[in-house]
This record gives C-alpha cells, sequence and structure tokens, in this order.
C-alpha cells in the first residue's frame, strides 16, 4: 500500500505538471528534466486547482535593482510575474513592464534556496543527528557491555561492514585515519540516495554540481595522501626509456580521470532510474492521450513496471553508496602505495 501511495503520487505529480494545454500533446522529456532538476518549491502533486507544495525561499540580486527577498508561491507556479521577475523552466530571469517579454538589460544573480538546498541541510542535520546519537550510545556503554539496540543495531553493521571489505582491504594499517571521511561519505551519499526517491522530494545525487563536489573532495583527500613513490611512479613509470614518454601523460592524465569517474558514475546511475521510472508514467498519459481505455488498461501494467524499477533503485541506493566509497579507498590506497610494485616490476 505504501508503495501503491508513493507512484499514485508520483502520476498525480507528473499528470500536474506536465498537463498539456489544450490542442497541446504531453511533452515527456519537459516534464522528466522538470523532476530531475533543481527548483523553488516542493510539489508533491495537484488534485484540479490545488497544488500541494511547500513554497521556498526567493534571493534575488540585480545590479540594476538590488536585493530581492520573497516566497516562490509569488510565481503561482509560473503563470504570474511578481516584482518584474518571472520563473520559466526552473529559472527566474528579468522582464519588463509586460510582465512577459524578457529585460536582457537587467543581469539577475539568483542566490534562493532551492529544494537541493533545503534537502542537502536536512541530510546534513540527519546524518549529524545519528552519528551522535550514536556515539552518545558508545560512550554510555551500550553497544559495547550489551547488544545494540534500535537504530544502533541496524547501523552497526554497515559501519562494520565499510571497516571490514572497503577500508581495511584498500588502506591497510592506515585505515583508521581514513575511516571518518568514508564513513561519512558513504552515509551522505546514501540518505540523499534515499530522500531521492521520495515523492517530491529533490533529486540531489541526480545533480552534477552534487556529485561534483564529493569528487573534487575526494581528489584533495587522493592528493594529500600522496608520497614521492606515487609521483615518481607517474613521471618515472618502470617501463623503457622508449615507453616514457607515452606513459606519462597517461599516468598524469590518470590522476583526474579517477575523481571524474566518481562523478559521473554516480551523477548517470541516479540519474538513470529516475529517468526511467518518470517515462513509464509517462507512457500512462501517451496512451490516455491516445485512448482513454488504452491509457486505463494499460496504467495497472506500467505502475507494477515502475515498483519493480523503484525496488531496484533502492537496491542501487545503498550500491551506488558502497561503490563511491569504495573506489575512493582503492584511490586513496594507490596514493600511498610503497614501492613494493615497482620492486615487482624489475624482478
Amino acid at each position: 500500500m505504501v508503495f501503491s501511495g508513493f507512484f499514485l503520487l508520483s502520476a498525480l505529480s507528473v499528470q500536474a505538471s506536465g498537463s498539456p494545454a489544450p490542442g497541446q500533446k504531453l511533452n515527456p522529456a519537459d516534464v522528466i528534466i522538470e523532476h530531475i532538476s533543481d527548483g523553488h518549491e516542493f510539489h508533491f502533486f495537484t488534485l484540479g486547482e490545488f497544488h500541494a507544495t511547500i513554497p521556498l525561499p526567493v534571493i534575488l540580486y540585480s545590479p540594476q535593482r538590488g536585493w530581492d527577498f520573497f516566497m516562490s508561491s509569488k510565481f503561482h507556479h509560473g503563470r504570474d510575474a511578481y516584482n518584474d521577475y518571472r520563473l520559466e523552466h526552473g529559472k527566474i530571469h528579468a522582464v519588463k513592464e509586460d510582465d512577459v517579454t524578457a529585460d536582457t538589460a537587467i543581469t539577475v544573480y539568483d542566490f534562493s534556496i532551492t529544494r537541493n538546498v533545503v534537502q542537502l541541510f536536512i541530510s546534513i542535520i540527519l546524518l549529524v543527528w545519528i552519528m551522535t546519537g550514536m556515539a552518545a550510545k558508545y560512550r554510555r556503554g551500550e553497544g559495547t557491555k550489551q547488544a545494540p539496540k534500535g537504530l544502533q543495531n541496524a547501523i552497526e553493521p554497515v559501519i562494520t561492514f565499510v571497516r571490514d571489505e572497503v577500508a581495511k582491504p584498500n588502506l591497510g594499517k592506515k585505515h583508521q585515519k581514513y575511516l571518518p571521511y568514508l564513513l561519512t561519505v558513504f552515509f551522505f551519499i546514501l540518505i540523499n540516495n534515499l530522500f531521492g526517491l521520495m515523492p517530491g522530494s529533490a533529486n540531489v545525487t541526480g545533480n552534477i554540481a552534487f556529485t561534483a563536489m564529493l569528487g573534487i573532495i575526494s581528489f584533495f583527500v587522493i592528493l594529500f595522501s600522496t608520497n614521492r613513490h606515487f609521483w615518481k611512479h607517474i613521471f618515472w613509470p618502470p617501463v623503457p626509456h622508449a615507453v616514457k614518454p607515452i606513459l606519462v601523460p597517461v599516468e598524469l592524465l590518470g590522476v583526474f580521470t579517477k575523481p571524474f569517474a566518481l562523478i559521473i558514475r554516480l551523477f548517470a546511475n541516479m540519474t538513470a532510474g529516475h529517468v526511467i521510472m518518470l517515462s513509464f508514467i509517462c507512457l500512462i498519459f501517451i496512451f490516455g492521450e491516445m485512448s482513454k481505455a488504452l491509457g486505463y488498461g494499460a496504467s495497472p501494467l506500467f505502475i507494477v513496471l515502475v515498483v519493480f524499477i523503484y525496488m531496484i533503485e533502492i537496491l542501487v541506493a545503498f550500491i551506488q553508496a558502497f561503490i563511491f566509497t569504495n573506489l575512493t579507498a582503492v584511490f586513496i590506497g594507490q596514493a600511498f602505495e610503497e614501492t613494493h610494485h615497482e620492486e615487482a616490476a624489475h624482478h
């Protein structure tokens, strides 16, 4: 029943944002892009003229007009302009006195608190609350002198798994030094992955800016973990001298492609699942435009397919958090590995 409610809300949400004007057909691409992109409000569903939304603060600065502060509800879901600004396709731009024509002479800087920002704050607060709560229980002896209970009992095996299957095999004796970072990355990605599967929520891990920041942070962690053996292997690899001019640029490029792979992998996988589910939901309304009977008849099949993909996406949420964390540990381990690989190559 919970899953059915989720997908009913999703279908209503798609229908609301994607309902075409009279004489126009539904554009699935616009609907999907709108749902996986950032926005200035949380939109859950629409029934008739009622929109179940949570408006968010809009903060704008224009060198010509100064600062503007108001709630996104003033735009009435993009139908109206406010203070000579208009919201179209998720972007705010200045308009002229007719409230329609874009005013290209006005520069607008958008510092609004969007749904991605709100969800990031929520995930950070939730992560800190869970981890500090568990730490307090351990300080009181709960989970050490007696068996852990509740949330602690659910999270402790995950922490142990990351330590024993990710940190220790890849980082060896230095695993304790990097374990806090690896655990933070794992749970932060996991929480945002799971939040993104809730109807009306933000698809934070499907935002390239979010995954880029995670990748850049991991990139600097990897760089600060390197030693002279790592850079010697990059600029003087143990290969015949004739091959060195070819291999050095490749090895140097590999330093940057590793975090890039982390960024694209997480972004692509989390976006793909949302696109597939929304595509199936859009098909219901596409078939409904062809024939109401066909639309109603195909609905159960597509709902089953969406539920199936949704269940897979829950698994993918854990898998992608694990892959990002594991690859980060692998790259860090490669950064401070000693010369035994080079010696083995010479032998």
